[in-house]
């Protein structure tokens, strides 16, 4: 569905009854990677899938898309869905936009799930090698895309899922250039929102990689310790829905029936 925001589309789903939960997608994938997740809950809950500022079929806002530029165009469209006390899951840039809503629309949150996330701000290194891969996106868009694709999954994992990782770079070689800039460019700026988690009232949990080549797990056990976040481990990468399928899906049908 489409839904018309500040002169520009943004690209929607709804599907299933119940209480509503709103599923954030990473950096270079759109909605299609809830499509598994969201076919198994929609019998029990509403949920929403959206495709963020400059990704999937949603245009480009401007030069930049902060977080919370992204967390307002999710508000709006949740606002014409007449949605409240909704559940986030967010993956990868889907958490980061999450916790800005959050921090933005506190009220509204009910529940929380960070896959692969963190509310940790970019270290100094991560904020240059997002630097660098504006300057290659913008010579080479594709190549970019491709590479970035193949390094989020754990190294053994790579030969395991050739055929996942042929769809992911397709998606992603979809993504408009301008798209990529803008929220290489938010996500290198968001803010440390570490404390507005481990002050977050409602159900938390993070999921969790051994092997994430993109966020360190030493890390996010001590986001989880000092939050007081619960978190569920997994053996893979960065791509947790593709690596950890059954477990991640199991992990949030608990999380979700307990709230």
């Amino acid at each position: 569905m489409i839904f018309t925001y500040k002169e520009i589309k943004i690209y929607y789903n709804i599907h299933g009854n119940g209480a509503p939960i709103v599923f954030l997608h990473g950096f270079l994938e759109n909605s299609t990677m809830w499509k598994e997740t969201i076919d198994l809950l929609s019998n029990t809950y509403t949920c929403v899938s959206i495709d963020l500022l400059g990704h999937g079929q949603t245009d480009c806002l401007g030069y930049i898309h902060t977080m919370e530029d992204m967390a307002i165009a999710v508000k709006a469209v949740l606002d014409h869905l007449m949605m409240t006390n909704i559940t986030l899951v967010g993956h990868s840039m889907g958490g980061y936009v999450a916790l800005a809503y959050i921090d933005l629309f506190p009220d509204e949150v009910s529940g929380l799930a960070l896959v692969n996330s963190t509310s940790f701000p970019d270290s100094d290194e991560r904020r240059l090698n997002r630097t660098r891969a504006i300057s290659i996106v913008k010579k080479n868009p594709d190549v970019y895309t491709s590479v970035a694709i193949a390094s989020l999954f754990a190294e053994k994992n790579r030969s395991k899922f050739v055929e996942e990782i042929r769809d992911i770079k397709d998606q992603a070689s979809k993504t408009k250039l301008q798209g990529i800039i803008s929220a290489l460019e938010g996500m290198k700026v968001r803010k440390d929102r570490n404390n507005l988690l481990s002050h977050f009232k409602g159900p938390k949990i993070i999921f969790a990689s051994t092997q994430d080549p993109v966020l360190d797990f030493t890390q996010n056990l001590l986001e989880a310790e000092q939050s007081k976040t619960k978190l569920v481990s997994l053996d893979g990468g960065h791509m947790s829905h593709i690596e950890n399928k059954k477990e991640l899906l199991s992990g949030l049908q608990k999380f979700l029936k307990q709230q």
